[in-house]
């Protein structure tokens, strides 16, 4: 018995010399996040594991195993020693700078491989983000290859994607695949209620999206995507200001203990006395997120967004304040107030490995009040005007249910969901009277007890959509899309019907079927290509259909998109390039129109014609030196156009420069590990600035100029904005009324400081 006993002991002693638990977290090296799937591998046995939802992992380590190989899709892959392995903590994982392959999410509201998705779509990343210290979204934006977000000054802005610059509701903006404002709704200046200090990363698909996201995703989809809490303890606080009296403060905390992990970001900042007068400004962001991992198969996400914005409006200059570089503002009490509050809780929940469901329920609501600069009238031989003060607001409630379901069968998925939300919007506008002086600026006002408008409308959007992907042979992937959309309005106007108190009370609904077909070809050796059918669809907002008309008018606009476009690595994967061509057709466009009084107007264009070539290259020769350019060439041509009695048939559409490139150098020395220098080029080509073609404005040239250093978790920084000063608009219009420019930020220095601390657990 003794002798029996002795053998057991040591058999269980040589095995565990054969064998021990190697026990381990993965976590992104930028952001801190845990990276589940990380594909963990013994050498030289081969044995090896997958890390779990929480970047955790657990491996049999036997003795002949004496290194450790970690990899992942998009990260560049390490190697160490079992013994190093064993006294990390956490093990972290650097992204490859020039990743062809990254995962996207945008694409087909689930987690996919970039070279699968048969549509443009390019990433900005969390490297991106954090080097350009942006100050506003149009500084990362624009980066992105057919992207122009117009600066409008202090967060303001517009969008111009496969469009012409304008105001219309062709672009939808997502935050984590949530749309931020409710469809039927749309302000272009939605962007205000993004919280830069909460992103992870940004998605922008060029082209309709309408098939899984619905209208407005037409001439693309900007979908932000939040940080999630980090696998240690972090926080972060940064300060930064610039020449021109703009303040920053940003701060973040995060931290996961077991099951639940949390993020809490945002910043607060400021303008006061900057280069141009009437343009001070306010803006406080704060994000919230809990994430629970309650098992393997079911995870519990909760956000919160609360942003409270104000802002001076400054309107654009004349020619002759222009060119004079005279910066005196015509406004001088003009202003835009937002506040806005968002709400999501999503229940993700995997049956097994071929089903996956999430049910996500949400909250918005949004206030914007303003005295606004364009509602300014002039009346004729006076130095008098009339303008209001206005409210928009709106709360919204919805759910989106989706379900994945994967098949054996040719590799084939299917993707089906429904959504619906009823929001409930009510606006109100009070005449003013406004005094001019004779140089034009007007000086003051005075409220009135006439109310110019008053009612509220409810909206109820449905959906149904669905997505099955398939491989009908080795190397092909084939995308069908299909999605259902009924938009209900029940207005209802609380003053009699005119036309300057609107439409009069009445029920309309617009439906909509959009469809997409697309097909990817792998090429083998980092090489593809795709081409791309589908459909965008916009219904009229309820500012364009009911507000200052006695009848509603306007009809939905469509739009049919073709494209194709291809990929490729090349210089053993130090480069990348894509390439897209497109041709998008519009049918009852609705363009926004400048009156001769100043006043803006929507209207159905009749039909458009947009046509254009998209590109994205980027190239690391070096380590230490890495190159990116994107740009596109395009086209938007007036199929059949009148405006005011005028036939423009096949003139170019305004506001639309063909040529727009954006080109960076970087250099981080490797002699001085932790400096980046970087040098930008932007370049927006001459366009019209009518419907008439009869001004043009030539574009501009603008040079950026980024320096940082970081030590550790101490990071410096100085960007250098517009480092010639040159004199430029954003934007540049002509009416009856006269030429209009908003003019560009001046040479602006902007310098911060940021301590990031990690903790060790």
């Amino acid at each position: 018995m003794k002798q029996c006993c002795l053998l057991i002991i040591a058999c269980i002693v040589v095995q565990m010399s054969h064998a021990q638990q190697l026990q381990g977290r993965i976590a992104d090296a930028q952001t801190r996040e845990a990276l589940p799937g990380v594909n963990i591998k013994m050498i030289p046995d081969g044995s090896g594991c997958t890390a779990n939802a929480q970047g955790k992992f657990f491996l049999p380590v036997r003795r002949q195993a004496d290194s450790l190989q970690l990899s992942f899709m998009g990260y560049v892959t390490r190697k160490m020693t079992v013994t190093e392995a064993e006294h990390l903590s956490v093990i972290y994982l650097q992204p490859v700078s020039t990743n062809l392959n990254e995962v996207i999410v945008s694409s087909s509201r689930d987690k996919q491989y970039r070279t699968e998705a048969p549509v443009a779509i390019s990433t900005i990343s969390p490297q991106t983000l954090q080097e350009t210290k942006a100050t506003t979204l149009d500084k990362v934006l624009n980066k992105v290859s057919g992207v122009y977000m117009v600066d409008l000054g202090n967060e303001q802005h517009t969008m111009a994607i496969r469009q012409p610059i304008g105001y219309k509701s062709l672009f939808l903006y997502l935050e984590d695949g949530i749309p931020i404002r409710t469809t039927g709704d749309f302000n272009h200046n939605a962007l205000i209620e993004i919280n830069m200090a909460a992103l992870r990363n940004i998605e922008v698909i060029r082209g309709p999206a309408s098939s899984l996201y619905g209208s407005e995703a037409v001439g693309g989809a900007v979908n932000f995507i939040t940080a999630t809490p980090t696998l240690v303890p972090t926080a972060k606080v940064q300060l930064e200001a610039s020449n021109w009296g703009y303040k920053r403060t940003d701060f973040s905390v995060s931290d996961t203990k077991g099951k639940a992990g949390f993020i809490i970001g945002g910043y607060y900042a400021s303008q006061q006395n900057g280069y141009m007068d009437h343009s001070d400004f306010h803006k406080l962001a704060l994000t919230a997120r809990l994430d629970l991992q309650l098992n393997e198969k079911n995870k519990w996400t909760t956000a919160a967004t609360l942003i409270n914005y104000k802002t001076d409006q400054t309107g654009g200059l004349d020619s002759t304040h222009f060119f004079a570089k005279d910066y005196s503002n015509f406004q001088t009490f003009s202003y835009r107030e937002v506040k806005a509050l968002r709400i999501r809780s999503t229940w993700d929940h995997t049956w097994n490995s071929s089903n996956h469901t999430s049910f996500t329920g949400f909250f918005r609501h949004s206030v914007i009040g303003q005295n606004p600069f364009y509602a300014i009238k002039n009346i004729p031989n006076s130095l008098k005007a009339k303008g209001e003060i206005n409210s928009d607001g709106f709360y919204s409630y919805g759910v989106i249910i989706q379900h994945k379901k994967q098949f054996r069968w040719l590799q084939s998925s299917l993707i089906a969901g429904v959504s619906a939300d009823y929001s409930p919007a009510d606006y109100f506008s009070n005449f003013i009277d406004i005094d001019r002086n004779a140089d034009g600026y007007y000086v003051g006002y005075r409220a009135t007890d006439s109310v110019l408008t008053s009612y509220n409308v409810g909206l109820m959007n449905t959906a149904a959509y669905t997505q099955f992907s398939f491989t009908p042979v080795a190397d092909m992937r084939v995308v069908a899309a299909l999605r259902y959309d009924r938009m209900d309005y029940n207005f209802d106007n609380h003053l009699p019907p005119s036309a300057f108190t609107g439409a009069p009370s009445e029920r309309n609904n617009f439906n909509a079927l959009t469809p997409k077909l697309g097909v990817t070809y792998n090429l083998r050796q980092q090489r593809g290509v795709y081409v791309n059918y589908s459909r965008g669809f916009a219904p009229p907002n309820i500012s364009e259909l009911y507000r200052g008309v006695k009848t509603p008018v306007l009809k939905p606009a469509t739009y049919d998109n073709y494209e194709a476009g291809g990929w490729l690595e090349f210089a053993r994967h130090k480069g990348y390039l894509d390439v897209s061509v497109y041709q998008m057709k519009g049918s009852n466009e609705i363009v926004s129109v400048r009156n001769a009084d100043g006043s803006y107007e929507n209207r159905n264009a009749g039909a458009t014609t947009h046509q254009g070539i998209e590109w994205n290259g980027r190239y690391t020769p070096w380590r230490s030196l890495f190159f990116r350019s994107s740009g596109t060439f395009a086209r938007h041509i007036f199929n059949a156009y009148t405006e005011n009695g005028k036939i423009y048939d096949n003139n170019e559409m305004n506001g639309a420069p063909r040529w727009i490139t954006n080109t960076e150098v970087t250099w981080k020395p490797a002699l001085l590990n932790g400096l980046r220098l970087g040098l930008e080029w932007q370049h927006v080509g001459s366009y019209f600035m009518d419907a008439a073609n009869t001004a043009k404005y030539g574009g501009y040239e603008l040079f950026n100029i980024r320096a940082g250093y970081q030590w550790k978790g101490l990071e410096c920084w100085v960007n250098c904005m517009n480092a010639g000063d040159r004199l430029y608009a954003t934007t540049a219009e002509k009416t009856a009324y006269g030429k209009s420019y908003r003019v560009g930020p001046r040479q602006t220095f902007n310098i911060g400081v940021a301590y990031t601390f990690t903790g060790k657990k």
